[in-house]
């Protein structure tokens, strides 16, 4: 029996006490955590460095999945294929240099931040532009896409105004990060990371059994892998049709394969270039120095919790495009309408193509029109294949991961505006209950702002949610990744050289985007790949040429604990003291596990 009807989306009674009842145990889980909370920057920033390793791979995880998964990755799966999978396999060849070399490093320094990090290294100019970057990047890449990706889903389900729900969610998700610092955040995690999993998988399940139309789960693995081919019917003709606005240079009819991992360097969203180098332009900024995923790993309790817990991340990655990623080739094969516009939805986008009957545009604005409408692909996968009280849970999966990204983005930008700006340029001498405070007001405007970038996501652009964050991170990731490597590993590079590099490098970034708006960008570099990887290799001929010809940094700024000394490094510290614990055995078991994937997808399938 329905009791409740909201918008667009008929609840039973036992969808509602999913829902509120997982909102409800999160609640007293930050409730709890939060008021054993001590008043000091330690506690509240780093969650008094305490964390156990399944905390810490669940609250990095949960910070990571947000809307760019459920909404944006699942529509550009519908779009693209199986390839925006490559951005969570790879990322585990990421997580092995963490584990490995940066963990020990890392948690050595005892920094609280990242641009902490950067001014004992290089120079105070290099801390205040990381920190800068860090709080745009925040609000415009995470914050700001988050939110509204979580408003999307408020008004798709539920018929609520977008700007009402942009406002609603970001007041909501982000109580427990101003109020109770991370160890709140941390510890509900875990609960939300259970949830997403157990919720993620669900809906793979009942859409694959959905494809084998009464003849089980194979035969529905069977149907979705033959569409995805696209070699005949309807599937061949929307790839044939489609096919130049996702190869840079491609002509219609080209081939395309959408069950193929690694995707040529021409395209437009993922390709080879990624698996290979993404580590070096994206990788090592996002998993090593970015402040709200990094900040996990330093709250933890030691060398061992902080590596087994990215071990644990590294497990829920390879797991995740079964999550956010199948659920696009699924929907795929359920030919949906938004693949296919009609003339009146396609002049929505641009109404002079219909007017003008130029086929080129008209195809153009049909493809655009299908990247934004494939956002809502899971909300229409809960509404037609999901039954009562799981359709609670799925939202609360949703939601879950909304107010989870929100929370640690919210944490760590407040983190960086308090001690990377008001401590260092206000206040230097201020008291760690001051630092709290000035966390606190700093989460409050932090959000105010965020809500603004969402309204204007809402009101303004037409894009697909991962794409527009693939498009910030090739734009500020790859400077700071090459100056933090060349950093570590190479002890003349000096304050100068490093800023003089990421400063070229922002620079050169800007003429790309510039040149691609203007349409005069060659088609090489037209993807959002071989954008980071020519940023990055810019940034280190710079970097490099600057080093050689410029004087030494001083002695203090190249100690131990701010580059790597090899002979120093001890790599078996905090490897567990059983095989069933052991680090190695299960970092080995998650690197076989990506290899074996990328094989399925490009060569067995």
């Amino acid at each position: 029996m329905i009791l409740a009807q909201i918008g667009t989306l008929d609840l039973a009674w036992q969808d509602i006490a999913a829902f509120f009842g997982y909102f409800i145990l999160l609640s007293i889980i930050g409730y709890i955590a939060g008021k054993k909370k001590k008043e000091d920057a330690a506690d509240y920033f780093l969650a008094g460095r305490s964390l156990p390793w399944y905390v810490v791979g669940s609250s990095y995880i949960a910070a990571n999945i947000s809307t760019e998964h459920f909404i944006g990755l699942i529509g550009a799966a519908v779009i693209y294929g199986i390839c925006v999978a490559t951005g969570e396999w790879s990322t585990v060849v990421a997580f092995t240099f963490l584990i490995w070399l940066y963990v020990p490093f890392l948690l050595s320094s005892k920094v609280y931040t990242g641009p902490e990090f950067l001014e004992k290294r290089f120079n105070k100019p290099m801390r205040t532009l990381f920190a800068a970057v860090t709080l745009i990047v925040n609000v415009m890449a995470f914050l700001g896409p988050v939110i509204y990706g979580g408003a999307l889903v408020l008004q798709e389900l539920f018929g609520v105004d977008i700007i009402l729900s942009i406002i609603l969610i970001a007041i909501l998700s982000g109580f427990w990060a101003i109020w109770g610092g991370l160890k709140s955040i941390a510890l509900m995690d875990v609960l939300t990371i259970i949830i997403m999993v157990f919720g993620g998988l669900s809906v793979t399940y009942l859409g694959l059994v959905h494809l084998g139309a009464g003849e089980g789960l194979l035969a529905g693995v069977s149907n979705m892998i033959e569409v995805n081919r696209a070699e005949v019917g309807w599937a061949k003709e929307w790839v044939d049709r489609t096919v130049p606005h996702i190869i840079n240079g491609a002509e219609e009819g080209d081939p395309y394969d959408r069950l193929l991992v690694l995707q040529p360097w021409e395209h437009n969203l993922t390709s080879w270039v990624h698996w290979v180098f993404s580590f070096f332009y994206i990788g090592l900024w996002y998993t090593a120095i970015n402040q709200h995923m990094i900040q996990k790993v330093l709250a933890a309790k030691d060398i061992y919790h902080a590596r087994m817990g990215m071990v644990f991340a590294s497990g829920l990655k390879l797991l995740l495009p079964f999550i956010v990623v199948i659920p696009g080739l699924i929907f795929f094969a359920m030919n949906p309408d938004m693949l296919h516009p009609t003339p009146e939805q396609i002049a929505e986008i641009n109404p002079e193509a219909i007017s003008s009957g130029d086929e080129d545009e008209i195809s153009k604005a049909a493809f655009s029109y299908s990247s934004d409408a494939v956002n809502k692909t899971y909300i229409v996968m809960i509404q037609e294949l999901v039954p009562v009280f799981l359709t609670g849970v799925l939202l609360a999966a949703l939601f879950g991961a909304i107010q989870s990204t929100v929370c640690s983005v919210l944490n760590s930008t407040s983190t960086v505006f308090t001690l990377d700006f008001y401590k260092t340029f206000i206040n230097k001498n201020t008291t760690e209950r001051e630092e709290v405070w000035v966390g606190r007001v700093a989460g409050v405007v932090i959000l105010v702002l965020a809500i603004l970038m969402s309204i204007l996501l809402a009101k303004v652009t037409r894009v697909n949610l991962f794409w527009f964050i693939q498009m910030l991170y090739v734009f500020f990731a790859p400077p700071f990744s090459a100056t933090f490597l060349m950093g570590t590993l190479w002890k003349k590079v000096s304050g100068f050289d490093a800023l003089l590099a990421t400063v070229v490098a922002l620079v050169f970034a800007a003429i790309l985007k510039i040149l691609e708006h203007l349409g005069m960008l060659p088609d090489l570099l037209m993807s959002f790949v071989m954008q980071g990887m020519s940023v990055w290799l810019v940034c280190m001929v710079v970097l490099i040429v600057s080093t050689l010809l410029s004087k030494n940094p001083n002695p203090e700024q190249v100690s131990d604990g701010l580059t790597f000394n090899w002979s120093k490094m001890n790599f078996g510290e905090g490897l567990g003291d059983k095989w069933y614990n052991s680090v190695l055995l299960w970092w080995g078991a998650c690197v076989v596990g990506m290899f074996f994937f990328v094989a399925l997808f490009s060569i067995i399938l």
